[in-house]
């Protein structure tokens, strides 16, 4: 029986493991953020609709966290190919990493967005000078999924680097 794998057999598991996860926990992110986001704009569009664009930030925000896990779920797939060079442990376990670190994160952004949306465009409604401040919240909760995604592109960049070629 012979094979032309080179590299560990199981290893690429954990490769699309990674990739999976990147994009799964991302989007539930975006999902949680996008439907907690949208319940305070229908709510608050009853009350005030001339403020319904204004409030439709934090809805756009949460579905950016998507393009994050799609961004390194492309990368992770895109190193895994056995055939041509050898893929070993550490590459799987590398990618797998990147993917928990950009997937969890965006995941956290994506409820820390849900809640601030919905609270702020609700509370926007009834005073408008809380307007600023809600972008400002949106910004730092924004700012946890680029901080998975950055860590994600530094760990998947380390697959490879496991032996010396």
């Amino acid at each position: 029986m012979s094979s032309t794998f080179s590299g560990d057999e199981t290893a690429p598991f954990f490769g699309f493991l990674g990739a999976a996860s990147a994009l799964v926990f991302s989007c539930m992110g975006a999902a949680y953020g996008t439907a907690k986001s949208g319940v305070g704009v229908a709510s608050m569009g009853v009350m005030r609709p001339e403020l319904v664009m204004k409030s439709i930030v934090p809805v756009v925000m949460a579905g950016v966290l998507g393009i994050y896990g799609l961004i390194i779920a492309v990368i992770i797939s895109t190193g895994i190919n056995p055939k041509a060079k050898p893929y070993f442990l550490f590459d799987g376990y590398a990618h797998l990493s990147s993917g928990l670190a950009c997937g969890l994160a965006g995941l956290a952004a994506g409820m820390a967005i849900g809640i601030v949306g919905d609270a702020g465009v609700r509370a926007n409604a009834q005073q408008p000078k809380l307007f600023v401040g809600m972008i400002l919240i949106l910004i730092f909760a924004e700012a946890l999924a680029l901080y998975g995604l950055i860590v994600g592109i530094i760990l998947s960049s380390r697959a490879g680097q496991s032996r010396a070629d």
